[in-house]
């Protein structure tokens, strides 16, 4: 199935609420602070990281969204958690349940976006214990949990 699975579903069942599958990633920098996004869709900060095509496993998800997300090429050290609780209306009626593969990964190549896309308004290194306004609390969650298990 080409890309866009998620765009096609939605086209078929509207803003029903979905269990969508994602994966999501902690890249961390020489100063342990963790790289969040700036989303376009919600103007929240979240992890890098995205919904699984239709075919992908969470670790290729995770590898693309994270390109896609902040420009960075990434490769997986390990999985972290997966997170399951939660739910989440986005600003155009959107409703979603989302299981969230949690990764820790390294930076193998790329570089940080510096424009804004249709998805990351901007991209910054964050404390773990000063962290801007999160998306939601599964994000929340993630970062609290990487926090104690890098």
């Amino acid at each position: 199935m080409p890309k866009g699975y998620i765009k096609e579903i939605r086209s078929r069942v509207g803003h029903m609420p979905l269990i969508l599958n994602t994966a999501a990633g902690i890249l961390l920098n020489d100063r342990q602070q963790v790289l969040l996004n700036l989303r376009t869709d919600t103007h929240d900060w979240s992890l890098p990281g995205g919904y699984l095509e239709f075919g992908e496993t969470y670790s290729q998800a995770c590898v693309r969204e994270y390109k896609e997300d902040s420009g960075v090429e990434v490769e997986i050290i390990r999985p972290l958690k997966i997170f399951d609780e939660g739910s989440f209306s986005y600003p155009n009626g959107d409703q979603v349940q989302t299981i969230t593969q949690l990764f820790l990964v390294r930076q193998i190549g790329g570089q940080l976006l510096t424009d804004e896309t249709d998805e990351t308004v901007r991209l910054d290194y964050f404390d773990f214990d000063q962290l801007p306004p999160l998306m939601n609390q599964q994000t929340e969650d993630m970062l609290t949990y990487a926090a104690n298990n890098r």
